[in-house]
């Protein structure tokens, strides 16, 4: 049995998410949290989840602290 339902759309007014399949903002729920990413405070950082997304990508990519070689 699975703890979370992927595919129930959870979120409440006043709460902020990307959504991945219509690469639109939402607020609340909308579509399935399986979908998207957020919750964010404002509208505006939900528009810029991909990028944040991204630049965090980057960011753990070229830390040393994870990219150490192992000998």
């Amino acid at each position: 049995m699975a703890l979370f339902n992927r595919d129930k759309a959870t979120g409440k007014p006043g709460e902020w998410f990307y959504c991945l399949q219509h690469k639109k903002v939402e607020e609340g729920p909308e579509c399935p949290a399986k979908d998207r990413m957020g919750p964010y405070a404002t509208p505006t950082e939900a528009q810029h989840a991909m990028e944040r997304a991204a630049e965090r990508n980057e960011e753990w990519e070229t830390d040393p602290n994870w990219n150490e070689r192992r000998g």
